[in-house]
């Protein structure tokens, strides 16, 4: 499959080539775009997957680049915003937005909103239905896994987090992403609750549990012993 193409709207240089540095260390391909207008003349062209939008831009703020946009396309738009007022968010997320994250953000939080979002536009080709990583088999349609041809018997969130971090064997995933990709955006639990449910899935694993790697300070990730 190839590279999710992601459009980056905002008139502030610094804050395009941040973003862009985030998204491009992660595989995506990143164009961009300085203002509403701007964007308008370029989307067709390059048909981007995803939208990241600043709402507060000259000549076409964000909202109105995404009015425009959804009279045509269905393509999904993240709003950033300096703004974190319950208002923007909710006029946001009316005119079709998928989803706004407020200024600062880290970058875990970004890749997590932008990979939620892209999995729930595109879940059909998202991922391989079937992932391979060593001894290790997941099924997505049939929402099973195999170790050594054996099936394991896991919990939903169990199976979630295993299939996540077996999408990019090798990168590693902090806590909140883990949270934000597998329990959703709008989650209550706490990085403790990652961190039982990771002992939970190496026990289960038994010799191969070692494959799940703690990377300390940051997360977890996936690795062939």
């Amino acid at each position: 499959m190839k590279p999710y193409t992601i459009l980056i709207i905002d008139d502030e240089p610094q804050m395009r080539n941040l973003v862009r540095t985030f998204l491009a260390k992660d595989g995506y391909v990143v164009e961009e775009a300085t203002d509403g207008m701007d964007a308008l003349s370029k989307v067709y062209n390059l048909q981007p997957h995803l939208c990241i939008v600043d709402v507060m831009m000259p000549y076409m703020n964000g909202f109105e680049f995404a009015k425009e946009l959804k009279k045509t396309t269905n393509i999904p738009i993240i709003f950033l915003s300096a703004r974190g007022e319950e208002w923007d968010k909710v006029e946001g997320l009316k005119i079709g937005g998928d989803d706004y994250i407020v200024k600062p953000f880290m970058p875990g939080e970004l890749i997590a909103r932008v990979e939620s979002v892209l999995r729930r536009s595109y879940q059909h080709q998202y991922m391989s239905p079937v992932l391979t990583v060593g001894p290790l088999v997941i099924d997505h349609l049939a929402h099973t896994a195999t170790l050594d041809n054996k099936p394991i018997s896991l919990t939903v969130k169990e199976f979630g987090i295993l299939e996540t971090l077996a999408k990019k064997p090798g990168r590693v995933y902090t806590r909140e992403q883990i949270l934000s990709l597998v329990w959703g955006d709008h989650h209550q639990s706490t990085d403790r609750t990652i961190d039982t449910h990771i002992k939970t899935l190496r026990l289960k694993l038994g010799e191969a549990g070692n494959m799940i790697e703690t990377v300390w300070g940051i997360g977890y990730k996936l690795e062939v012993k």
